[in-house]
């Protein structure tokens, strides 16, 4: 039955939205690029896995083999989260790696799992548990908090304070796919391949495997992933010759992913290997160290790997991502958290590539973690460079101090920081969406009210379709009137606006410049339209100003008449 839901897969019966979004628009053995929902493709590729090795069906994970490379060397955050849109919750185009509109929903990264799994148990490939064991410490685990109760739906890579974990959800997927999904992490770590014993993961444990004709109890003790010198003792029940397989991780390697994706800035440095107290030179195979040889009761293994503060580089094609690194430690992502710098900020700070940076464990802070410290350069509002210290923290740990800004991707030099610019009207607006379409002589009463964010965070635009910082879109909303306001926090006189418009296509929705739109201010109780001097333009790729006759008010707020057939959307609303 699973075979047959694969081949039914891809004919596309329900037009070319909800094709693409499951995964339906091709047949899976014609597919080449990972797109559409990305839980859902998880969950299918998964289940495609499974067909292709129970059935031994080598072109269907030809064509897994293909989109697995499209996603691990396109389209894979550094946290082993996938999916950079909150549109459809999905995927965008290769590349588009996003860190502050990032959605990387918590059951993506769980999905990712589920599908790195049965692609290692289907070739006995390391590069997938890689990416599973990313996903796992990064993605997965940022996606509740340290007390167990309140919960990520998405996982950006950075934040302004705008994020926080809720308690739970009207689409409440995440908690419970999280509280199963760590129960069952214990079968990841190891396992069989004939009498071979694959060790995947590294964890203090106590096991007992069966393999094909033998019962062995493995022990490993290890402070991992804080200290990564790991013991195993190996107790078959009868001695016989069979290949342990230790995993070498790509953390300890040249690559975080076995892809062009990302880059580490250092060298990695060697791993020692001891079976009973005697070096042993292992044949690395499929990214693991084979020990073959007649094991005993009590046989021990000594595996030192090279546990440090390592700077990732992504691929330049990461817009976002230039003229920046990622800190990683082990398989562990670390983020600058508000809370831990001097003034609460992040995005202001830099910190130089060959910079010292120092770990130490506190386990006092976040229930005990390693904290990388090291010297910072901030820059300020004024353009002059002051010399700080900054704390990084590991990511999965990031909000559970209360809100503040937070990010992944650190600036490696003045161009990629930003000091915010001074407060504006618009910057200290509260932005509200208004569902009533506007009448002469109607009170503000007679419409409601949805909260906005996004236009007036003072981030600039580089294009229409810049969508790596907050902005607002009607969401599901096409060629309908809509209206945006700012509250502003007393009363100014005003007499111009600029408009930055968002243009970006997408399975879940195209987005266009509007029709038109007119501009309004607030009189007493009611709003009216403003006497424009310029005319009320729909330019992309650039702000469109209006000027009009000066008014005192203490709200403005746009009417806009989308496209036909589209949706729309503000990057940027300047007042003036």
């Amino acid at each position: 039955m699973a075979k047959y839901f694969v081949e039914e897969t891809g004919r596309g019966t329900d037009g070319h939205y909800l094709s693409e979004y499951s995964q339906d628009h091709l047949p899976i053995l014609q597919q080449t690029e990972i797109v559409g929902h990305a839980v859902r493709a998880g969950y299918l590729y998964s289940g495609v896995a499974d067909v292709a090795s129970l059935t031994k069906d080598t072109a269907y994970f030809e064509a897994l083999s293909r989109i697995w490379n499209n996603m691990a060397d396109k389209k894979l955050f550094i946290t082993g989260g996938i999916g950079s849109r909150a549109q459809g919750e999905g995927f965008g185009p290769d590349y588009e790696l996003n860190n502050h509109t990032a959605y990387a929903e918590t059951c993506a990264s769980i999905a990712n799992v589920y599908w790195n799994y049965r692609m290692f148990l289907a070739t006995g490939d390391s590069k997938y548990v890689d990416v599973y064991e990313r996903a796992l410490y990064n993605g997965v685990l940022s996606g509740v908090s340290l007390s167990g109760d309140k919960f990520f739906y998405d996982n950006p890579l950075e934040s302004n304070g705008e994020h926080d974990r809720s308690e739970w959800f009207g689409c409440a997927c995440c908690p419970g796919n999280v509280t199963r999904f760590v129960a069952s992490i214990p079968q990841y770590i190891y396992a069989t391949r004939g009498n071979d014993i694959f060790v995947n993961l590294f964890a203090q444990n106590d096991a007992e495997i069966s393999t094909q004709t033998n019962t062995v109890k493995i022990s490993q003790k290890t402070n991992m992933p804080w200290n990564a010198d790991i013991e195993i003792t190996v107790n078959p029940k009868k001695s016989q010759t069979f290949a342990l397989r230790l995993r070498l991780p790509d953390w300890a390697s040249d690559k975080p992913v076995k892809t062009s994706l990302y880059n580490y800035y250092e060298k990695p440095k060697a791993y020692t290997l001891k079976v009973n107290g005697v070096d042993y030179n292992a044949e690395l195979k499929n990214g693991y160290l084979v020990i073959n040889r007649k094991w005993q009761k009590g046989d021990k293994i000594q595996y030192n790997l090279p546990i440090e503060v390592r700077h990732i580089l992504a691929n330049d094609n990461v817009e976002d991502d230039r003229n920046k690194f990622a800190l990683e430690r082990g398989p562990i992502v670390y983020c600058l958290e508000g809370v831990d710098q001097h003034d609460s900020t992040v995005f202001d700070k830099y910190v130089l590539l060959n910079e010292k940076i120092d770990a130490t464990f506190d386990k006092n802070l976040l229930s005990g973690v390693v904290v990388l410290k090291g010297k910072a350069k901030e820059v300020q509002p004024d353009g002059n460079i002051k010399d700080v210290t900054f704390e990084a923290i590991p990511y999965s740990c990031w909000n559970n101090r209360g809100v503040s800004q937070m990010e992944v991707w650190i600036a490696s030099n003045p161009s990629a920081a930003f000091a915010k610019p001074s407060e504006t009207i618009a910057s200290k607006a509260e932005t509200v969406t208004i569902q009533a379409p506007i009448q002469k002589d109607a009170p503000e009463s007679a419409s409601t009210e949805g909260w906005a964010w996004g236009v007036n965070d003072q981030w600039e635009p580089l294009r229409s379709s810049y969508t790596a910082k907050p902005y607002f879109y009607w969401w599901l909303k096409i060629g309908s009137t809509e209206s945006l306001a700012y509250k502003f926090d007393k009363e100014y006189t005003v007499s111009n606006v600029q408009i930055y418009w968002l243009e970006m296509e997408h399975y879940d929705g195209d987005f266009r410049t509007p029709e038109s739109w007119k501009l309004y201010y607030k009189d007493g109780d009611i709003y009216k339209e403003v006497e424009n001097l310029d005319p009320y333009t729909t330019y992309k790729d650039c702000y469109n100003s209006v000027n009009f006759k000066p008014v005192k008010t203490t709200s403005l707020k746009i009417e806009v008449k989308l496209q036909k057939g589209y949706s729309g959307g503000v990057l940027e609303w300047k007042v003036n």
